[in-house]
């Protein structure tokens, strides 16, 4: 009788596991099927030759746009707030683009959308905003004026510009992993205003943190105690997320157990996974360097 149960039990396992893959691989077609800007846009009918787009957008003071800023807003019923200021932003995740379907219409910011401008749109970033961003799968680099709001898309963190997607070599794809910098003039938060009487110069090597070739990971979590980093490991494990660990942070007081998974490579990889965390009830992560 108990080999029985014990069979009927392990039988239940492996159909609970098959019903969660079943879950999450119908997830994430729908992921799909929303989330690859190509095949909801499209690129110029004529070829365009990389040599003849605008070069990097160069940031520079400008005061915030009448419209766009929030402070809140809503879309597809969902609330975003609009962040204070631009100042320390970097965040991993998926870029999309956007081309001639929207070409000529007005962004959120009421400047006509050009998809050969080096221009993007963000949720969440000032409008305007510079930011640099780099294409993880091929290091290449590109600075763009955020004007516009967007990818109101699930699990992207920006839309690019035609022009700036083909110059990171993306447009191809419709998608891949970036990180995203913001090249700021705000002053740090809690300091004094500091009198200045012409802009600041740009420098991009002094602006930008250079984080190299770091792989990027998952994370799920951080907790001040270790048994409860390795009972979210566990979770994870007994759903089958087996390159789950535990990165201990030294640097902060006291020592953090940061929950991570990885390492993450390409964009389908990611969505995989976050409709599987999502399916076990863990909101949001978000992709970090390490």
């Amino acid at each position: 009788m108990n080999s029985v149960l014990r069979s009927r039990r392990a039988s239940g396992r492996l159909m609970s596991n098959a019903l969660r893959s079943t879950a999450a691989l119908a997830l994430l077609c729908t992921v799909a099927a929303c989330g690859t800007t190509a095949e909801r846009d499209r690129a110029p009918s004529g070829s365009v030759s990389i040599p003849s787009l605008p070069g990097d957008a160069v940031p520079r003071p400008e005061p915030p746009s009448r419209y766009g800023n929030g402070p809140v807003y809503e879309v597809l019923g969902k609330q975003y707030r609009v962040l204070p200021t631009s100042a320390g932003y970097a965040e991993r995740g998926v870029a999309s683009w956007y081309g001639e379907k929207f070409h000529g219409r007005l962004t959120s910011s009421r400047e006509p959308y050009d998809m050969y401008a080096m221009t993007a749109a963000h949720k969440t970033l000032p409008l305007p905003t510079y930011v640099r961003v780099r294409n993880l799968r091929n290091n290449k680099s590109i600075v763009v004026r955020v004007n516009d709001r967007g990818p109101f898309v699930h699990n992207r963190i920006i839309d690019l510009s035609y022009a700036a997607a083909l110059r990171l070599d993306m447009v191809g794809d419709g998608t891949t992993l970036v990180e995203v910098t913001a090249i700021s003039f705000d002053e740090p938060r809690g300091a004094p205003p500091t009198p200045q009487t012409s802009p600041p110069p740009y420098r991009p090597d002094a602006t930008v943190a250079n984080t190299g070739d770091a792989r990027s990971f998952v994370q799920v979590g951080a907790f001040g105690v270790r048994d409860n980093a390795a009972r979210r490991v566990a979770l994870l494990r007994q759903n089958g997320i087996e390159n789950a660990r535990i990165h201990t942070d030294t640097s902060v007081t006291p020592t953090m157990y940061r929950v991570r998974i990885g390492p993450i490579q390409e964009v389908l990889e990611y969505d995989v996974l976050v409709a599987r965390l999502e399916m076990l009830g863990i909101p949001d992560p978000y992709l970090v360097p390490e």
